[in-house]
């Protein structure tokens, strides 16, 4: 029955390490300095980021940059606040609508000889097809609210 009541043996005051904590100390200094790899030297991201830019992103902005200035000069103003290109991939334009209504006129006019100017206007981007979709491309309803949502 002694054995279960017996004291444990007196730690080192903690600020004070003892000889064994000061070889272990030691060690691991030493495990540090010899195990540590150095670290990899980085390559400079701005030449791969620049060459990213012109191949990706340039090329595609410069066709929906011609296309969104043909849509704003031949889409009534009063239904150009209430689309958002949205995307253009493999000759298809894809336009957001806010409400039905006025997808409703814009599919109208379209159809009346609208994408057929687009068509014309665009060809040198490779404007195919216009594709109308609903949707909300912003936070709030107020026209002063009107924040864009990524």
């Amino acid at each position: 029955m002694s054995r279960f009541f017996t004291q444990p043996p007196p730690h080192p005051s903690p600020g004070v390490p003892g000889e064994g904590e000061k070889q272990t100390l030691i060690e691991l200094r030493r495990l540090n300095r010899v195990k540590r790899s150095p670290a990899a030297p980085l390559d400079p991201i701005g030449t791969e980021l620049v060459t990213f830019f012109k191949q990706s992103v340039e090329k595609r902005q410069t066709k929906l940059g011609q296309i969104a200035s043909c849509w704003a000069q031949l889409v009534p103003e009063t239904l150009l606040s209430h689309s958002a290109l949205e995307s253009f991939n493999r000759g298809t334009l894809t336009v957001v609508i806010d409400s039905a209504s006025h997808l409703y006129e814009i599919k109208q006019l379209l159809l009346a000889g609208l994408q057929e100017q687009l068509l014309i206007a665009c060809k040198k981007s490779g404007l195919r097809k216009i594709t109308l979709k609903p949707g909300r491309w912003y936070e709030g309803d107020a026209r002063e609210e009107r924040k864009p949502r990524f």
